[in-house]
């Protein structure tokens, strides 16, 4: 049991159950587990259901339906690799503990699509209590559709194991032949692993039939269905099992379900279909298994030990808001991304832009992700960098600046956005060229030499004059924030670009090019002294040089301070902050004067301008009091309105929270400790 404190009244506005990658991704959007069917991110039901019998009467403790009667749900708490749920309920006490061990320090564990579901069942009222769970996972963890077929099988691993695996999947097994936004995985198998003993029981049937029959006698059919293939929503076959617990008495009796998807092929690159990570050194799906089993209780104790010391520090950085913040943030981000190998083994890391677009390995997503691997885990940041850096070195990109995305997810074969690489007028130059720099200046910094960055020293060296020539005042272009449209003489992009010609000159230095560095380093200096005087007005700066009376948040101000660049005069920031401060709205502090909606990230990253926890704590409350009371019940938007708080448009379980953990890099005795630790 954890010792790490959570606000009692919080209310995320989707728990995180299972969250391995952008495929494997379940939710509850209510309340209460019990009110309604665990989803997909996109919102599409994929059901996850338990009930638990106690002395023959069932009760229900996630989802809808059935006879049984509801468990009542006591507390909830939300970590950054576990939401543990106690409830209560004919004389017993239930917690249930859904963990996805995403340890950034361990690659091979982090990149395993392996989701548990821990039963810790114990009497409430000092009596013996006769006890059985029932859990059940439906065909529709396996489709896009509920009309595509699915077929189902289960078999015993003996021995030591002594398992019991029940595994569904589609009839098709149509491997990569589709990328989109709005899509679920229909290739691979779900296997729902649990201990083979005389109390256990497994089934392969129609869930209808399953949950009713248990919810009524407390028992399984006899028999699997055999009539297969058949449509997922014919039915809604479920692989379902029940856990005898016997009698249980005021001490705890345990059970485990281990929840693994193996999807066999889970990146197209270049026309090249890549393995998960997992798998780079032949393992298939019985490795994984077998490891996921055995490792459960190790995995249990470190991730136990991260929650508290990530907590900890969060909480040190910005106070106790902000660490729940980062908590609901951290299996969001991550489970937004799928991490393969390349053909000799390399990491190479995909983000998906969930309901914004669908592209894979966007830059500007890498952008806003980013904090949450230069803290954690920089060797991840490098493999969401590496694709990027050899697309754009390769022929297949013929311009000077850096690109947009590598296509649709799951298909990294080109650019997509605004039509395709050809396409000039919806590129975004100066946006990702600027980007692309900042993140390799933090790379060699954490690395302590620019080794990397010396690979694709000609390319980065193109996007640097690029930016010389064009950063300043840049055209009518768009930037991240593209849902706003095109503007000419963007401020916060001109910041963004006089960042990252300083990083291109501590680069520079860093591999001894003296020369170069000083004339990069020159130039930065001269073009923040224009930006100064061009963007002022009065008591702020502009949201476009030739606007005046307009505003926008400089939130790419933050790499000025972070790496200590020296760049802008510091009034800059403090006159920002004070501004946003006349300007914020009951839920946050809007991108800028055109409409009152916001990003999160971007409020962390002007709020970590500030030196003064109680301002931080200012820009921190609104987003907590956002997520506490969106009637949006999605997955973390990052694109939300500051006056009602309800989603914009899309947007939801992204990367981009990532950028949340910006405020940790502002203590340099924190960053330091926890990125000499990732990615091993």
């Amino acid at each position: 049991m954890t010792t790490v404190s959570c606000d009692p009244a919080f209310r995320p506005p989707a728990v995180p159950l299972v969250t391995c990658d952008p495929y494997f991704s379940i939710w509850s959007t209510s309340d209460k587990l019990t009110d309604s069917f665990t989803k997909h991110w996109t919102g599409v039901n994929q059901t996850l259901a338990g009930m638990l019998r106690i002395d023959g009467t069932t009760y229900r403790f996630m989802a809808p339906g059935s006879e049984a009667q509801a468990m009542k749900q006591i507390s909830l708490r939300v970590l950054p690799t576990r939401s543990i749920y106690e409830f209560n309920g004919g004389g017993v006490k239930l917690v249930v503990t859904f963990m996805t061990p995403l340890l950034l320090d361990d690659l091979d564990i982090m990149s395993r699509p392996v989701s548990y579901i821990e039963y810790d069942v114990a009497s409430a009222d000092g009596k013996e209590h006769d006890v059985t769970i029932y859990f059940e996972a439906t065909g529709e963890l396996v489709v896009d559709r509920a009309n595509q077929k699915i077929e189902w099988g289960r078999y015993i691993r003996g021995g030591e194991e002594n398992l019991q695996i029940l595994r569904l999947g589609s009839y098709e097994q149509d491997i990569l032949s589709r990328s989109g936004d709005d899509l679920r995985i229909d290739w691979g198998h779900l296997y729902v692993v649990f201990p083979n003993s005389p109390d256990n029981r497994g089934m392969l049937n129609s869930s209808n039939v399953s949950r009713e029959l248990f919810a009524k006698e407390g028992v399984l059919l006899d028999s699997d269905d055999l009539n297969m293939p058949k449509a997922a929503g014919d039915g809604w076959n479920a692989a379902a099992c029940t856990l005898g617990l016997g009698k249980v008495g005021t001490k705890s009796v345990k059970r485990l379900i281990t929840l693994a998807y193996d999807d066999v092929y889970s990146i197209e690159y270049f026309n090249r279909k890549m393995r998960p990570y997992w798998r780079r050194a032949g393992w298939g799906a019985q490795d994984l298994i077998s490891a996921a089993v055995r490792d459960y209780p190790e995995l249990k104790k470190r991730c136990e030990a991260f929650d508290e010391e990530l907590m900890r520090d969060a909480t040190k950085c910005g106070g106790d808001r902000y660490a729940q913040i980062l908590a609901l943030a951290y299996r969001h981000a991550i489970a937004a991304c799928k991490l393969v190998a390349d053909v000799d083994g390399t990491p190479l890391f995909f983000s998906k832009e969930n309901f914004s677009n669908g592209c894979i390995a966007t830059v500007d997503i890498a952008y806003p992700a980013s904090p949450i691997y230069m803290l954690l885990c920089p060797q991840l940041l490098k493999a969401m960098l590496e694709p990027v850096l050899q697309y754009s070195s390769s022929p297949m990109w013929p311009h000077d600046f850096a690109p947009h995305d590598l296509g649709t997810y799951p298909l990294a074969n080109g650019q997509v956005y605004g039509g395709d690489a050809a396409q000039l007028q919806n590129q975004m130059p100066v946006e990702e060229s600027g980007n692309m720099l900042i993140m390799l200046a933090v790379l060699s910094r954490l690395d302590g030499n620019a080794d990397y960055a010396k690979r694709y020293w000609n390319t980065i060296s193109a996007w640097a004059k690029y930016l010389r020539d064009k950063g300043l005042d840049p055209e009518n272009q768009l930037c991240t924030d593209d849902f706003a449209g095109h503007l000419a003489h963007n401020t916060n992009l001109s910041l963004k670009a006089i960042v990252a010609l300083a990083c291109y000159a501590d680069m520079a230095g860093i591999l001894g090019d003296k020369q170069v560095a000083a004339e990069y380093r020159k130039l930065a200096e001269s073009m923040a002294a224009k930006w100064k005087e061009m963007a002022a007005d009065g008591d702020h700066y502009r949201l476009a040089f030739d606007q005046p009376g307009t505003w926008s948040m400089k939130y790419n101000l933050v790499w000025d301070k972070l790496l200590d660049l020296k760049l802008f005069d510091p009034d800059i920031a403090a006159a920002e902050l004070a501004y946003y401060a006349k300007v914020t709205n009951p839920y946050g502090i809007p991108l800028d004067n055109r409409k009152p909606y916001t990003k999160p990230e971007w409020q962390i990253f002007v709020g970590t301008l500030s030196d003064s926890n109680e301002r931080f704590e200012q820009i921190i409350d609104p987003i907590y009091k956002y997520m506490n009371e969106t009637p949006s019940r999605v997955p973390f938007t990052d694109w939300y309105w500051t006056t009602d708080a309800k989603q914009v448009n899309g947007m939801q379980a992204r990367p981009v929270v990532g950028g949340l953990f910006a405020k940790m890099l502002a203590d340099p005795v924190v960053w330091k400790k926890w990125s000499k630790r990732g990615g091993k």
